[in-house]
């Protein structure tokens, strides 16, 4: 999905979660490409206060996006 879908989709996605998902999951846009998703979410991982949406474009090569979740590291 392009990027304008991804916020859209991500932000549908937060107000359906319920406390505890938004407590113990990232909820983030990321590239569709696997290798530029991977790169994108090692980056977020050492800082994630540090990464907004937009973050994520510069991690993306052809405009396509996909918003995942996984549980926040202790």
């Amino acid at each position: 999905m392009k990027y304008n879908e991804a916020v859209q989709h991500r932000k549908e996605s937060l107000k359906k979660a319920d406390e505890t998902v938004l407590k113990d999951y990232h909820i983030i846009i990321t590239p569709a490409n696997t290798e530029e998703s991977q790169k994108y979410i090692e980056a977020f991982l050492k800082a994630p206060d540090k990464f907004d949406d937009e973050s994520c474009k510069k991690f993306c090569s052809d405009g396509e996006y996909q918003v995942v979740s996984f549980r926040k590291e202790e």
